[in-house]
């Protein structure tokens, strides 16, 4: 074997074993027989390698092996970053250079290294809940109030569970401006959601504004982490529960159905006024033109007889006698005009008598 010593015997690499009695993979034993003897060991080593690189050609055998690792050495910077990634290779611990996709090459370490982060990848913060650790309650996830309670603008509590998707848009500022990036984001996601949920009531959060909010805090977290420089993009924000409070939900709820009763009261008193007050006010409106149109003729007749008065009066001083002999006439036909009766003189002369016996018999007939 390589590692024999000219004895013959059997031994480990580090050392005779047959003196002490043990084992081959027993080594020596200082004075004490207790702990080895490094000095020892080194020593044996040293002959050995030594013994590797025999007489006049061991540094024409040294020169190849150090080929041979510096060869070794030199293939080690080569690296291949896959589509997902974004290469990025640092000298001596400092941002050097971007590469892309595919197989790429470094100067090996300790002079270079290559950080290869997934760029493509979703990653996803919860704030307000965390996924149950019991393996029996998987899917189960578990309220983390101390993140979720927030003051709302009217001075209300409302418990807000969201989770925040982003993915690494910059590598270099991702490795290099941000020491703790999913701390980074989780801290930027509740401060900026604690600040859109103090701006609004808390009746509007817990209906029809879920989805504004969750744009304005998509574009604050996004302002924010870009004054940072930290190299990310938030791709989305999932308001994943609203509710008030567990200690006064059953009240809220109440409160919430004598909303709900005091609006439908509201709209049925809004649809009768809608009803009703047009009616009233066409109603008036027809009134007032009937009132308008009845004073204006009787204005106009007024007006009519006035000026009928005038003209007979004018009449009446210029020829008194025949004026007078004209409205005496004028008044009989209007008062005998409807009658069925023949006024003539006493004597009748000039007249011929007329028997209507065809409306006698009629008449008879009707009785």
């Amino acid at each position: 074997m390589p590692w024999d010593n000219n004895s013959g015997n059997n031994q480990n690499p580090w050392g005779n074993g047959g003196g002490s009695g043990k084992g081959p993979g027993r080594g020596p034993r200082g004075p004490g027989g207790n702990e080895p003897d490094i000095e020892e060991m080194i020593r044996q080593a040293q002959e050995r390698v030594s013994r590797l690189l025999p007489g006049a050609g061991g540094g024409s055998g040294l020169v190849v092996i150090l080929a041979v690792l510096f060869g070794l050495w030199a293939l080690s910077g080569f690296y291949r970053v896959q589509a997902d990634e974004q290469g990025v290779v640092l000298r001596f611990g400092k941002f050097h250079t971007q590469t892309s996709p595919g197989l790429n090459y470094h100067l090996p370490w300790p002079i270079e290294a290559a950080v290869t982060p997934k760029v493509t990848t979703e990653n996803l913060v919860d704030i307000g809940m965390r996924a149950s650790t019991d393996r029996r309650a998987a899917g189960v996830t578990r309220d983390v109030p101390e993140e979720s309670l927030m003051l709302t603008g009217d001075e209300n509590i409302v418990d807000v569970d969201f989770s925040v998707f982003w993915v690494i848009k910059d590598a270099p500022d991702f490795l290099f401006n941000i020491q703790n990036p999913t701390g980074t984001v989780k801290a930027v996601a509740e401060s900026t959601m604690r600040e859109i949920i103090g701006q609004n009531d808390i009746q509007p959060i817990l209906t029809e504004q879920r989805q504004t909010n969750e744009e304005q805090v998509k574009a604050l977290m996004q302002k924010t982490l870009d004054e940072y420089g930290a190299g990310i993009t938030i791709t989305r924000v999932k308001m994943q529960k609203v509710d008030p409070p567990a200690a006064v939900i059953d009240a809220f709820r109440d409160v919430q159905a004598a909303r709900a009763d005091q609006e439908r009261a509201r709209n049925e008193a809004n649809k009768y006024a809608n009803r009703v007050v047009p009616e009233a006010q066409g109603e008036a409106v027809r009134i007032r033109r009937e009132a308008e149109a009845y004073r204006a003729q009787t204005v106009a007749e007024a007006d009519g007889e006035a000026t009928r008065f005038a003209s007979i009066y004018d009449e009446y001083r210029s020829a008194r006698g025949v004026t007078r002999q004209r409205m005496f006439l004028e008044t009989l036909e209007k008062v005998l005009g409807r009658t069925n009766k023949v006024i003539i003189e006493q004597d009748g002369q000039g007249v011929v008598p007329y028997l209507p016996l065809d409306q006698l018999k009629r008449n008879q007939e009707a009785k």
